[in-house]
């Protein structure tokens, strides 16, 4: 949740977006085999050729569905055990709390991390990013080796490809048309002129408040704090990840859902003005799953029935 200069990775991604069914595959064979991606059958197991194999075991890592030992995180178990709350990705939530995770595994996905709290252009080419992007690197003085402009240039073509809807060709393979659950989400949108894009901030009316409170609480547990600045949500500031930020909220939106997660929550948080700063407070620990299991429990036979409430 905030940038290490000694810790980056870039171009992992085998230039791969992240694509529907691809977590919950991985998932599955490494319950069944915790070799999987290793083993010289994984390309017959997974379905696929072997730099795809490549590319979901880091999907995995990059969203914290598993461990780099290939453990399943806390997270990954909830999601997409045999049980868990929405394996197959029907619940809009899950792509939001995706977003959320990917973004913030700043080791793994440091480009992605850095598009969301560094970059804050509204509109821009595909040039003006990877000359941005170009600049961050030189300017942060990564420790090691850095990334060469190639990488740069495929983690740009795969940030853009991964959350903008594609535009429909007839010449392009179906499976490559095939758009990423994160374009869904519309964080990202080319623009009429197919030239540029928007990564405006927004109401965002679909992020649901308790997802955003997973994301707050993440946020207060690593920072090890009880209280937080609303300006500290809305920014990124001294590397840390920002919700407000990380969702392309609105200052607007992000305190509407704040006001909704302190109602929902019920006794977890209060928004205090102290000293004419205001700060949302946690009133008793209350562990960030929790707040995915407020906001699944109630869904979860219907999800499990195929019907989004």
């Amino acid at each position: 949740m905030k940038l290490d200069r000694k810790n980056v990775a870039f171009g992992r991604h085998e230039s791969f977006a992240l694509r529907y069914g691809w977590l919950t595959k991985g998932f599955s064979a490494l319950q069944r085999r915790r070799t999987i991606f290793t083993d010289d059958d994984a390309t017959v197991e997974l379905g696929v050729g072997k730099n795809m194999v490549s590319s979901i075991r880091f999907w995995l890592r990059a969203c914290q569905i598993v461990d780099r030992n290939n453990e399943a995180t806390s997270v990954g178990k909830m999601l997409f055990d045999k049980d868990g709350y929405d394996p197959f990705l029907e619940d809009e939530a899950t792509v939001w709390l995706l977003h959320w995770l990917l973004v913030n595994n700043v080791t793994e996905a440091t480009a992605i991390y850095w598009f969301f709290n560094k970059f804050h252009k509204p509109v821009f080419t595909t040039e003006e990013l990877m000359t941005s992007l170009s600049d961050f690197v030189r300017d942060a003085r990564f420790e090691g080796k850095s990334p060469s402009q190639s990488t740069i240039k495929n983690d740009v073509s795969l940030l853009t490809r991964m959350y903008s809807l594609s535009k429909p060709s007839g010449r392009a393979p179906l499976e490559d048309s095939l758009d990423s659950p994160m374009a869904s989400l519309g964080l990202l949108v080319r623009a009429t002129d197919n030239k540029n894009f928007l990564a405006k901030a927004e109401s965002r009316d679909n992020l649901p408040p308790l997802i955003l409170g997973y994301a707050i609480l993440s946020l207060m547990e690593y920072r090890e704090v009880q209280s937080v600045p609303l300006d500290d949500l809305m920014y990124a500031r001294d590397d840390f990840t920002a919700v407000g930020a990380v969702f392309r909220l609105s200052e607007n939106a992000l305190i509407k859902k704040i006001e909704d997660l302190v109602k929902l929550s019920k006794g977890v948080f209060e928004i205090r003005d102290t000293a004419g700063i205001y700060q949302l407070y946690l009133l008793q620990q209350t562990a960030p799953e929790e707040m995915l299991h407020k906001h699944y429990s109630p869904n979860v036979t219907k999800i499990k029935l195929g019907v989004v409430a």
